[in-house]
């Protein structure tokens, strides 16, 4: 299983597209790795590999516009889950969490990024490098949940620097309920009306993306 969320940055001119390069060009460097190599062997190395390749088609893309590649500025939370292990891949802010199997407690494996001045953060475009965390856990996930910064305040507990139960317990449990796998399109229209609803967005108006998935 891999998800990965990106979010591009307010003040970037091309921020939306930054963001949708950074997304494909994670997936198709993960998928093609997994498809020639098994999960066991992936190594903090080969994901800096995949930043690599993230900024230079960013690179490329500013070139042809005639921009800078911090016009496409974009954050990355991307999660890659095997049977037995997992890895979490974070730049910037936002974040992935994890419950593992038998376990109760939400785990942050990396918490989100926060510049010197406020709201600010890393970037996959940041010159000479982006500031990359990269955590494997070596245990089975059961469920797990992305999301962008305009999320963080209503699910993450800033004081204690932990996850709000509650929040992720009651989005997963309807997915849990669920019958068969893959995407859940009703459980999907559902999640982004309640993201839409005021309840969300009389406390947050900035971005509102949410993945949350469950093992079968």
């Amino acid at each position: 299983m891999v998800a990965v969320v990106s979010d591009g940055a307010g003040s970037a001119v091309r921020a939306d597209i930054g963001s949708k390069i950074v997304c494909l060009y994670f997936l198709r460097a993960c998928k093609r790795f997994l498809a020639e190599q098994p999960f066991s062997s992936l190594t903090e190395e080969i994901v800096w590999d995949w930043i690599d390749e993230i900024r230079e088609a960013i690179n490329f893309k500013a070139d042809s516009e005639d921009r800078r590649p911090r016009d496409f500025a974009a954050t990355l939370v991307a999660v890659v889950i095997a049977p037995t292990s997992s890895i979490v891949i974070h730049v910037g802010d936002g974040a992935a969490v994890l419950k593992r199997s038998g376990a109760d407690l939400w785990e942050v494996p990396s918490w989100p990024y926060q510049g010197e001045y406020a709201s600010t953060t890393s970037f996959v475009t940041d010159d000479p490098q982006p500031r990359l965390t990269v955590v494997f856990v070596d245990d089975v996930i059961e469920e797990f949940a992305l999301f962008s910064d305009g999320i963080e305040r209503l699910v993450l507990d800033q004081a204690e620097k932990a996850a709000h139960a509650p929040f992720f317990n009651r989005m997963l449990a309807p997915l849990k309920a669920a019958v068969g796998g893959g995407n859940n399109e009703d459980l999907s229209t559902a999640l982004q009306s309640y993201l839409d609803g005021p309840s969300v967005c009389d406390r947050t108006d900035d971005d509102k993306t949410l993945i949350v998935g469950v093992r079968i």
